[in-house]
């Protein structure tokens, strides 16, 4: 594998396979020496791949073996909208070495309207860095009452974020311990302590200002919230400084240690501390080894020092003392400035590498340290700079290259577009540092479009950022939790509406004044498995119609079906015509299935509002769906269908039965389950049945056996007894629907309405500013562009936050994960209030059959039908919990239905057949 040098690596690829030259007539010793240096594109990848393992293990909380890196979550859930504004205070401790800093930060929320911070810097005495904990906090403290006696600060309370550079595991956005000192501070008594904690307590004894501590945040998380918004999510942050780090945003999901399945979480990957020696080994000089040994923490940080601020200049001077002990430089003299560590700075390398001024400023250096230089020494020295430097560079993107593949494979984007915040003196002052890193990155990681921006102050500005985004999201916070409360009923609220519908039930049975019409359907019994024979059966509810057969036998029930459509013109012609194509139909089904001259038992599903005057009596109340065929309304059914078999002659049909769909899905889950009298439906409209004593029933004859009630519970309600649980959202899409005022329920629980409810509240959270930045959009005034079945895909478990994403992009809507997480929010509300208020009606019929039979204890089942229930990933869990809670006494069990409107159909006529051969007997 070819080496890659820092001339081939600014040249292009070609100029990379020749390696690093050296000046002419240079011995083979330093050529030896700067090889150690030059890195392989091979020893790059495995650096990646390494770093990517450890991160990964690191995240599912793998501790053996110990991961190589930390990844420590920062409880930064959110990046920057640029709406934040107000007054921050900032102190930061660490992030430029022996020295503290306090801002006064002002965000506007304006774009491209900046003030600028205000911001003091205060040496640390080298006694407080390695002096006890209660002393550093101290000076940091009155560093702090010093600064805002400068400012009209008044009495008021001040929000202050705490930037502090040192390796931490945080467990809040205001908790955070210290793991170990790095950058040359010992302090004692601080390691294995809340950082926080101990700021909070030096202000307090300080006691002259109200400073409220928000949140504690390291350099690399301030580098990436100081990222100015642009066209790419700025959710990478790179430092290097004294010091190097790297943080991005995850999902929270992917961190083990957090339990979270939603939403983002900035995680600091610590990657100084990187020490995987498969990977390093090969790339370690000498010299790397002796600054090691030499250092504060031998053994540790090793990835940090050979890329830090810090480290670089060093690495140069142990360089240089080597080649001139080998006589190869300076004559073969050493100076003892030269000899003393850190005679190089990170400024020195900086200067010294400048493509023009650089030779002079070799000169002016050397010569302060007390050294005469050859003539080819100036030239040596600059290599050895750029030597060392631009192995930096290359490690610091093989890293980089890591973290974006890992972005790039966890939101399984082709092309990851992203925007990487940069900071640090290293960037800073050495600009040669970032060409290298672009250019090893595009090798490394070519499927990922990354834009490199400069932070703006991330120490100061990007720490009062994050202190605003903490804000913003708990301003959000409450305005989301306000608007949701409504629909976040408790027990005691979802009683009542099972003790109103209880009542509801009671006065339509009676035939008084109730919004539950409680029809009866004069269907008498439900299977109990002894039923037999073959049965027709239609199902006409949509622009398609369905005639079956169905054979009912030992073995069980089998289906064959055919499907017809139903011409416009027919549907909305005469009534005439719509029965005399659906006699035909069947005779075209007949014929299929070699049935010609039979007269098979008949069941008609007709899904329609009807009165029902007996089992084969229903009279036609009004149509919908799209039908409007004349001559219909206000007509028995039955009669119209045995008049257009009268008139084809050659075909006998004998009608026994018309059927609700909900009646349907109970007699077909009842063929299963003997113990199943209640039939529900939850889809595009709500309804349910159950079976009722006869005697309760006012309007049919009779006191003994039972009789199924067709509930129509969609209008439960609609006499104002559901206003309380009614909101402001309800009633938009109540007013805007065809039937305002009417199926009051049906609108609170349906697939037809939950989406419309959703988008209303999105709206009002929009101009909130909660929602999409403030910014209303075109799509989202679109009525009915927020389908039902996006509750369903948005709510999934199996879905990631970017595909909701996704979804909710498709509609137009431009958003942030932060928008996302709301959205699923409110989604959540509003299909957790349809099935608890769908759980309640359930319970308030359960409890009225069990004590219609007088049962200490009931044990009954209910077969269910609809997308909404069947598809929706909760809403059948939450339907059952909420009867459990309702009620205690009733055993329920939930079946869901196998096609209903027609099997059901069958079996409610082979029931009726079934019964009438009994009477006969």
């Amino acid at each position: 594998m070819d080496s890659i040098g820092p001339v081939g690596l600014l040249q292009g690829k070609g100029a990379a396979q020749e390696g690093l030259p050296c000046p002419p007539g240079s011995s083979e010793l330093v050529q030896e020496c700067l090889q150690q240096f030059k890195v392989t594109e091979a020893q790059l990848r495995q650096i990646q791949a390494s770093l990517l393992g450890s991160m990964e293990q690191a995240l599912r909380g793998q501790a053996s073996p110990a991961p190589a890196v930390r990844m420590l979550p920062t409880y930064v859930g959110s990046i920057p909208h640029g709406t934040e504004q107000g007054d921050f205070v900032v102190l930061e401790l660490g992030a430029t070495g022996a020295s503290l800093r306090v801002l006064w930060v002002t965000l506007t929320g304006i774009e491209g309207r900046q003030t600028e911070p205000r911001s003091k810097e205060f040496v640390i005495p080298q006694e407080v860095m390695l002096g006890s904990g209660q002393q550093l906090f101290d000076f940091a403290a009155r560093c702090l009452s010093e600064f805002l006696d400068t400012l009209p600060v008044g009495s008021q309370g001040l929000q202050l974020g705490f930037n502090f550079s040192f390796p931490c595991r945080q467990t809040g956005l205001d908790k955070s311990t210290l793991i170990s000192w790095t950058k040359g501070f010992q302090c004692s008594d601080v390691e294995g302590q809340d950082v926080v904690q101990l700021l909070r307590d030096a202000i307090a004894r300080q006691g002259d200002y109200s400073v409220n501590v928000v949140a504690v945040v390291n350099d690399t998380v301030g580098t990436m919230m100081g990222c100015e918004p642009g066209a790419r999510p700025c959710e990478i942050g790179l430092v290097v400084d004294t010091g190097t780090n790297a943080c991005y945003m995850e999902e929270a999901r992917h961190v083990a240690e957090l339990d979270e399945d939603r939403g983002r979480i900035c995680v600091s990957i610590e990657w100084g501390s990187f020490n995987d020696d498969g990977a390093l080994r090969p790339v370690l000089t000498t010299f790397d080894h002796t600054l090691d040994q030499e250092s504060l923490n031998p053994g540790a940080q090793r990835f940090e020092k050979m890329i830090g601020g810090l480290y670089l200049g060093e690495l140069v001077r142990l360089v240089l003392v080597h080649l001139a002990q080998l006589g190869v430089l300076f004559g073969g003299c050493t100076s003892p400035a030269l000899l003393r560590p850190e005679a190089f700075l990170l400024e020195h390398v900086a200067e010294m590498e400048h493509p023009s001024a650089g030779a002079a400023r070799v000169h002016a250096i050397l010569q302060d340290l007390g050294l005469n230089l050859g003539a080819s020494d100036a030239e040596l020295v600059q290599h050895v700079c750029v030597a060392v430097c631009t192995r930096a560079a290359q490690l610091c993107a093989a890293a980089l290259a890591a973290v974006l593949t890992r972005l790039q494979h966890s939101r399984e984007q082709q092309m990851l577009q992203i925007a990487v915040a940069t900071g640090g003196r290293v960037f800073e002052r050495h600009p040669r540092f970032l060409s290298v890193l672009q250019e090893t990155v595009k090798l490394l990681a070519p499927e990922c479009d990354v834009s490199f921006t400069p932070s703006v102050d991330g120490g100061g500005r990007g720490v009062a950022m994050v202190t605003a985004v903490a804000a913003r999201l708990a301003a959000h916070r409450r305005l989301l939790e306000e608007t949701l409360a409504p629909f976040r009923l408790t027990l005691e609220q979802l009683a009542v509406v099972q003790a109103q519908m209880r009542e509801a039930m009671v006065k339509g049975l009676r035939g008084e004044a109730s919004s539950l019409r409680m029809l009866p359907t004069y269907v008498r019994a439900t299977p109990d498995g002894s039923e037999r024979g073959d049965f027709l059966a239609l199902d006409l509810g949509g622009t398609n119609f369905r005639v079956l057969l169905v054979h009912v036998a030992t073995a069980g029930v089998q289906l064959t079906s055919q499907v017809y459509s139903i011409p416009e013109c027919v549907a909305q012609g005469s009534g005439q015509q719509l029965f005399d194509h659906i006699v035909d139909c069947i005779v075209d089904f007949q014929q299929k299935q070699g049935l010609s001259g039979q007269s098979l038992p008949l069941g008609f599903t007709f899904s329609f509002p009807c009165r029902q005057l007996g089992l084969d009596q229903g009279i036609l109340l009004n149509w919908t769906k799209g039908f409007n065929a004349s001559d219909c309304e206000g007509q028995d059914v039955v009669c119209l269908l045995r008049e257009a078999i009268w008139r084809r002659q050659a075909v006998e049909l004998n009608v026994v039965a018309i059927v609700n769909d909900t009646v349907g899905t109970m007699m077909s889950c009842g063929y299963e389950d003997p113990r199943c009298e209640v039939g529900l439906i939850v889809g595009t409209g709500t309804n349910a049945c159950y079976m009722e004593e006869l005697q309760n029933v006012a309007g049919v004859a009779g006191d003994s056996g039972q009789m199924c009630i067709n509930m129509e519970w969609g209008a439960f309600g609609d006499d104002g007894s559901l206003s309380m649980f009614s909101t402001c959202f309800d009633a938009s899409v109540d007013q805007a629907s065809i039937n305002p005022g009417k199926q009051r329920f049906e609108k609170m629980i349906s697939g037809m309405y939950l989406g419309e409810i959703v988008r209303h509240i999105l709206l009002h959270l929009t101009s909130l500013g909660v929602l999409f930045r403030g910014q209303q959009t075109q799509r989202l005034q679109t009525r009915d562009i927020f389908k039902t079945k996006f509750l369903s895909e948005i709510e999934s478990d199996s879905l990631a936050l970017r595909q909701v994403r996704a979804i909710l992009e498709d509609l137009g809507l431009p958003l942030t994960s932060d928008d996302a997480l709301m959205v699923l929010e409110v989604c959540q509300a509003v299909s957790q209030r349809a099935a608890q208020l769908c759980g309640a009606g359930v319970a308030a019929v359960v409890e009225k059959i069990r004590e219609n039979r007088g049962l200490e204890e009931l044990t009954v089942s209910v077969g269910v039908d609809g997308t909404l229930y069947k598809l929706h990933p909760h809403f059948s869990s939450l339907v059952a919990a909420t009867v459990r809670k309702l009620a205690p006494h009733c055993a329920v069990t939930f079946l869901q239905s196998e096609d209903g409107s027609g099997k059901g159909a069958a079996l409610v006529t082979a029931v009726a057949c079934r019964l009438a051969q009994l009477t006969r007997v």
